[in-house]
Protein backbone atom coordinates (compact mmCIF):
# COMPACT_ATOMS: atom_id res chain seq x y z
CA UNK A 1 0.00 0.00 0.00
CA UNK A 2 1.41 3.61 -1.03
CA UNK A 3 -0.13 6.63 0.53
CA UNK A 4 0.82 10.53 0.52
CA UNK A 5 -0.78 13.21 2.19
CA UNK A 6 0.25 16.86 2.76
CA UNK A 7 -0.51 19.90 4.63
CA UNK A 8 0.09 23.52 3.90
CA UNK A 9 0.51 26.31 6.76
CA UNK A 10 0.74 29.60 5.59
CA UNK A 11 3.16 31.83 7.76
CA UNK A 12 3.84 35.88 7.81
CA UNK A 13 7.27 35.38 7.02
CA UNK A 14 9.42 35.86 3.31
CA UNK A 15 10.03 32.74 2.07
CA UNK A 16 13.69 33.30 1.85
CA UNK A 17 13.85 33.54 6.11
CA UNK A 18 11.46 30.66 6.21
CA UNK A 19 13.91 28.66 3.85
CA UNK A 20 16.83 30.05 6.10
CA UNK A 21 15.37 27.93 8.87
CA UNK A 22 14.30 25.10 7.36
CA UNK A 23 17.31 24.53 5.50
CA UNK A 24 20.17 22.42 6.40
CA UNK A 25 20.85 22.16 10.41
CA UNK A 26 19.16 24.99 11.21
CA UNK A 27 15.82 23.40 11.75
CA UNK A 28 16.74 21.17 14.29
CA UNK A 29 18.00 23.47 16.49
CA UNK A 30 15.28 25.16 16.13
CA UNK A 31 12.70 22.28 16.94
CA UNK A 32 15.46 22.11 20.02
CA UNK A 33 14.97 25.49 21.13
CA UNK A 34 11.04 25.74 20.66
CA UNK A 35 9.54 22.13 20.60
CA UNK A 36 11.95 20.25 22.78
CA UNK A 37 8.39 18.59 24.61
CA UNK A 38 6.33 18.57 21.49
CA UNK A 39 8.63 16.60 19.00
CA UNK A 40 11.26 16.18 20.86
CA UNK A 41 15.31 16.32 21.00
CA UNK A 42 17.77 16.66 17.46
CA UNK A 43 21.05 15.20 17.10
CA UNK A 44 23.08 15.27 14.41
CA UNK A 45 24.31 11.50 14.00
CA UNK A 46 26.40 12.47 10.90
CA UNK A 47 26.98 14.73 8.18
CA UNK A 48 26.79 18.78 7.98
CA UNK A 49 23.60 19.34 6.85
CA UNK A 50 23.81 18.39 3.35
CA UNK A 51 22.87 15.36 1.40
CA UNK A 52 23.33 12.45 3.18
CA UNK A 53 23.15 13.87 6.46
CA UNK A 54 21.48 11.26 9.56
CA UNK A 55 19.69 13.04 12.34
CA UNK A 56 18.15 11.54 15.24
CA UNK A 57 15.17 12.80 16.66
CA UNK A 58 14.33 11.17 20.47
CA UNK A 59 10.60 11.95 21.06
CA UNK A 60 9.54 13.36 24.33
CA UNK A 61 8.76 11.08 27.08
CA UNK A 62 5.22 9.29 26.45
CA UNK A 63 5.12 9.03 22.50
CA UNK A 64 3.82 6.03 21.02
CA UNK A 65 6.57 3.67 19.64
CA UNK A 66 10.26 3.41 19.57
CA UNK A 67 11.14 6.51 21.29
CA UNK A 68 13.42 7.28 18.40
CA UNK A 69 13.63 8.11 14.83
CA UNK A 70 17.26 8.34 12.20
CA UNK A 71 16.38 10.41 8.73
CA UNK A 72 18.50 10.94 6.31
CA UNK A 73 18.35 14.20 4.50
CA UNK A 74 18.15 12.76 0.84
CA UNK A 75 17.14 16.17 -0.75
CA UNK A 76 18.41 19.78 0.08
CA UNK A 77 17.64 21.78 -2.58
CA UNK A 78 18.09 25.89 -1.98
CA UNK A 79 16.61 27.02 -5.45
CA UNK A 80 13.31 24.99 -5.09
CA UNK A 81 13.39 25.40 -1.42
CA UNK A 82 12.64 22.05 -0.63
CA UNK A 83 14.33 19.47 2.03
CA UNK A 84 13.54 15.53 1.76
CA UNK A 85 14.33 13.56 4.32
CA UNK A 86 13.68 9.55 4.63
CA UNK A 87 13.27 7.57 8.02
CA UNK A 88 16.56 4.76 8.11
CA UNK A 89 15.73 3.31 11.57
CA UNK A 90 12.84 3.63 14.18
CA UNK A 91 9.69 5.65 14.14
CA UNK A 92 7.56 4.27 11.82
CA UNK A 93 9.69 1.54 10.15
CA UNK A 94 9.68 -0.37 13.70
CA UNK A 95 5.66 -0.65 13.09
CA UNK A 96 6.72 -2.13 9.50
CA UNK A 97 6.60 0.64 6.96
CA UNK A 98 8.92 -0.39 4.38
CA UNK A 99 9.18 3.45 3.27
CA UNK A 100 8.55 6.82 4.85
CA UNK A 101 9.60 9.99 3.58
CA UNK A 102 8.87 13.73 4.78
CA UNK A 103 9.40 16.77 1.92
CA UNK A 104 8.91 20.07 2.97
CA UNK A 105 8.83 23.02 0.30
CA UNK A 106 8.77 26.79 1.72
CA UNK A 107 6.49 28.22 -1.67
CA UNK A 108 6.80 31.71 -1.62
CA UNK A 109 3.52 33.66 -1.74
CA UNK A 110 3.96 37.24 -1.69
CA UNK A 111 7.23 39.42 -0.50
CA UNK A 112 5.91 39.16 3.10
CA UNK A 113 4.49 35.71 3.26
CA UNK A 114 4.70 32.20 2.27
CA UNK A 115 3.41 28.80 2.26
CA UNK A 116 5.30 25.99 4.61
CA UNK A 117 3.98 22.79 1.94
CA UNK A 118 4.74 19.39 4.54
CA UNK A 119 4.24 15.99 3.04
CA UNK A 120 4.39 12.82 3.69
CA UNK A 121 5.03 9.66 1.26
CA UNK A 122 4.74 5.82 2.85
CA UNK A 123 4.43 2.28 1.71
CA UNK A 124 3.51 -0.36 4.12
CA UNK A 125 2.57 -4.34 3.05
CA UNK A 126 -1.03 -4.69 2.39
CA UNK A 127 -1.05 -6.62 5.41
CA UNK A 128 -0.42 -4.17 7.79
CA UNK A 129 -2.58 -1.38 5.88
CA UNK A 130 -4.37 -0.46 9.42
CA UNK A 131 -1.44 0.36 10.32
CA UNK A 132 -1.31 3.66 7.87
CA UNK A 133 -4.20 5.50 9.60
CA UNK A 134 -0.99 6.30 12.24
CA UNK A 135 0.29 8.74 9.63
CA UNK A 136 -0.03 12.49 9.80
CA UNK A 137 1.15 15.82 9.32
CA UNK A 138 0.15 16.74 12.99
CA UNK A 139 3.92 17.19 14.18
CA UNK A 140 4.91 19.33 10.66
CA UNK A 141 2.19 21.41 11.29
CA UNK A 142 2.95 22.19 14.92
CA UNK A 143 6.62 22.30 14.04
CA UNK A 144 5.36 25.01 10.65
CA UNK A 145 3.27 27.10 12.44
CA UNK A 146 5.72 27.21 15.65
CA UNK A 147 8.39 28.43 13.58
CA UNK A 148 6.65 30.47 11.14
CA UNK A 149 5.28 32.22 14.76
CA UNK A 150 8.82 32.22 15.90
CA UNK A 151 10.80 33.91 12.93
CA UNK A 152 7.60 36.60 12.57
CA UNK A 153 8.16 37.87 15.67
CA UNK A 154 11.95 37.96 15.01
CA UNK A 155 11.20 39.81 11.92
CA UNK A 156 8.97 41.85 13.90
CA UNK A 157 11.73 43.00 16.67
CA UNK A 158 14.29 43.58 14.10
CA UNK A 159 12.41 46.35 12.35
CA UNK A 160 11.32 47.82 15.85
Amino acid sequence: MHGHITQDNLVAVPAAAVWEAYSGLQLGKLVDKLLPDVIGRVEVVEGDGGVGTLVKLTFPPGSPGSGYMIEKFIKNDDVARVKETELVEGGYRDLGFDFYRIRLEIIEKDSESSIIRSSVEYEIDDKLAELASHVNTKPLEIMAETIGKHLSEKKTAQTQ
